[in-house]
């Protein structure tokens, strides 16, 4: 079972940039009926969306914030050891977007440069292999590197996911340190691989049909590279694994619910994290929401929820939990004190 436990790692600060092109949900009266645009709004709890001009990739997204990270902390480039660039929208197949963005930073050719993808749960993830890496000897700084631009990958008349997902990125710099002790519970179902998926690619071969529009069973219209979601099949799957996760990693951990300061969710809908609260009888006032303002981001939602929601509000030791879920489907939690923690406020792209 992956329940991974590490000491003296930690977060040493974080950064978030966002597209400053806003879409509004109010204005998608050519995709869903004008009665029902407010109900829709209030379901899925997204006003607003920042998406990217055509031009602009998740990596660009990325070397802003990490640029807005190295000014506010006074880092210098040549001091990281490990790169990772967590994202479903990379620049392209090959080669890789990791090493990119080390040669855009101004990063030494010494960095270890990597590639993660894993959608909405991927930054828990892609943490706790920073942390790994952070843990080795031989190196001490790993700056993680997450986003996305689901608006290149989504069709704009598909009534299930136009209206939810945004695009973003963030910087999360890991160290070595006086941080205490960490603990992530990460867990994958490859049975539920249909419900979240770009169809063609590698295994369906793409041919001049990928590109097609066509309208499906559940009446939206998408092309076969383009994404599709089993809305239902997902929220099944989140209120059955979700609070389940975040009982066990307090339970691991040798916590309670009043020993949590910020419980942080992946921003799937605000339906679903209304439930998980809920359930878990726990505290709304500590659970924090950017997904009003810049809908779902996929994997980029945790961090960026953090850097936006809690810039002014997180307290040196603050223990925070945070909880990612989606395609894979896969699920991971984990738990720690932000110690020292610097949280540079969301810049434009």
């Amino acid at each position: 079972m992956a329940t991974i436990k590490f000491n003296d790692v930690g977060i040493r600060a974080m950064s978030a940039c966002v597209p400053s092109k806003i879409v509004y949900n109010k204005d998608l009266g050519y995709l869903i009926p004008e009665e029902e645009i407010e109900k829709t709004i209030s379901n899925i709890g997204v006003v607003e969306r920042r998406v990217v001009d055509d031009d602009v990739c998740a990596s660009d997204l990325c070397y802003k914030a990490a640029m807005k990270l190295f000014e506010d902390n006074q880092i210098d480039p040549s001091s990281i050891d490990v790169l990772l660039f967590m994202s479903q929208t990379s620049d392209y197949r090959i080669p890789a977007t990791a090493p990119i963005l080390q040669h855009r930073l101004g990063l030494s050719v010494d960095t270890l440069c990597l590639d993660l993808t894993l959608g909405c749960s991927g930054f828990v993830f892609a943490l706790s292999t920073a942390y790994a890496y952070a843990s080795m000897e031989g190196v001490n700084r790993v700056l993680l590197l997450d986003g996305e631009t689901f608006s290149k990958i989504v069709n704009k008349r598909d009534k299930v996911d136009w209206p939810l997902y945004g695009d973003g990125a963030t910087a999360t710099l890991v160290e070595k340190g006086d941080f205490g002790k960490s603990t992530f519970i990460l867990r994958s179902d490859g049975s539920g691989k249909d419900a979240v998926i770009i169809r063609d690619g590698m295994r369906n071969r793409i041919t001049p049909e990928s590109c097609v529009e066509r309208e499906e069973e559940d009446g939206n219209i998408r092309t076969g590279m383009e994404i599709f979601m089993d809305g239902m099949a997902v929220f099944n799957f989140a209120m059955k694994r979700v609070p389940k996760s975040i009982k066990e990693i307090l339970e691991t951990s040798g916590m309670t619910k009043d020993d949590v300061d910020w419980l942080v969710f992946h921003q799937a809908n605000k339906f679903m994290t209304d439930f998980f609260i809920k359930k878990l009888k726990f505290d709304a006032m500590k659970v924090p929401y950017c997904i009003q303002k810049y809908g779902n981001t996929s994997s980029t939602s945790v961090p960026l929820t953090i850097v936006s929601e809690l810039h002014d509000k997180l307290h040196d030791g603050d223990v925070v939990v945070m909880s990612g879920f989606g395609a894979g489907l896969s699920w991971g939690t984990a738990v720690m004190s932000m110690k020292d923690c610097h949280l540079s406020p969301v810049i434009e792209y």
